[in-house]
């Protein structure tokens, strides 16, 4: 899931038939079971990954068991969409598909799907990309407003936000952003290494668990586009958009180390580089 883009193309098999061709608007984030599933998958996860995605309900529907022939060959030997008879696997929600094996499907729908492809554009509306994300805290918060006295959990909930006691917790550690090096506090957020979400009461406020960054900086942060080594060394996700970067006052392609960190750092960001930073691969790599 971690791997999937934006503008990635989206084949949907149900009831032995591809239906639907979508195309991925957003990189995976985490995000809660949706509701709307109820019993279903009850084996997974509470919380796993979301991609927003937009779908075209096919006109020409097609069956790839009537044409294994020419499927089978191209199935890939891990992580197969299909059996070698056409049968779906339930245990693949979503996987990579060789080029030739997604060129053949695209010819057995024809220009329907073609047309899908190669345009990339959809009319279906979507929500905000990683509107998961504030569905999640927001429920994280509900939890806090029913479990916790008031005046604790207003600490909490500021630590959310990157201010209030966990800013001061932070501020004992870090003096400056580590990519632009501004120190004025007015300008400055608590960005979490492991985030809130995913922390505990404890861990939302401990001053090892964040970096000291300006708005734009914790965005990619946050988001994944960005992480650190433990040396100090800048992370660069091969999904971030360069201009956009260079815009930014980063440089992809340049080594550049901003310190060294505490051990207690250096513990929650090997949890951001594992579980937040991204590292897609795209279609053809």
């Amino acid at each position: 899931m971690r791997e999937v883009a934006p503008d990635d193309v989206i084949f949907s098999f149900a009831d032995t038939l591809i239906k639907a061709i979508g195309i991925a608007r957003s990189h995976a984030y985490e995000s809660p079971k949706p509701m709307e599933f109820g019993n279903a998958g009850a084996y997974w996860d509470e919380i796993g990954w979301r991609v927003d995605v937009g779908f075209a309900e096919l006109k020409h529907k097609v069956r790839p068991s009537e044409q294994m022939d020419v499927l089978r060959p191209l199935l890939p030997n891990r992580y197969a969409p299909l059996r070698a008879n056409g049968d779906g696997l339930q245990a693949v929600y979503l996987t990579h598909l060789p080029n030739p094996l997604a060129i053949a499907l695209v010819d057995m729908i024809g220009v329907e799907a073609r047309n899908l492809v190669l345009g990339r554009v959809l009319t279906e509306s979507l929500p905000s990309a990683a509107v998961g994300l504030i569905e999640w805290e927001e429920h994280e918060v509900e939890q806090l407003r029913a479990t916790m006295p008031e005046t604790e959990r207003e600490t909490i909930i500021l630590a959310r936000r990157g201010q209030g006691k966990f800013k001061e917790n932070v501020m004992k550690i870090e003096r400056r952003c580590r990519i632009t090096e501004v120190d004025r506090v007015e300008h400055l957020r608590a960005s979490h290494c492991k985030p809130w979400r995913d922390s505990t009461n404890e861990e939302r406020l401990d001053g090892h668990n964040g970096l000291l960054l300006t708005p734009t900086v914790d965005h990619l942060f946050d988001r994944g586009f960005i992480g650190f080594e433990d040396n100090g060394d800048l992370l660069i996700s091969p999904v971030a958009h360069a201009e956009s970067l260079r815009r930014m006052g980063l440089q992809p392609g340049v080594s550049r180390n901003v310190g060294q960190f505490s051990a207690g750092q250096r513990h929650f960001l090997e949890f951001h580089r594992t579980n937040v930073l991204l590292r897609s691969k795209f279609l053809g790599d």
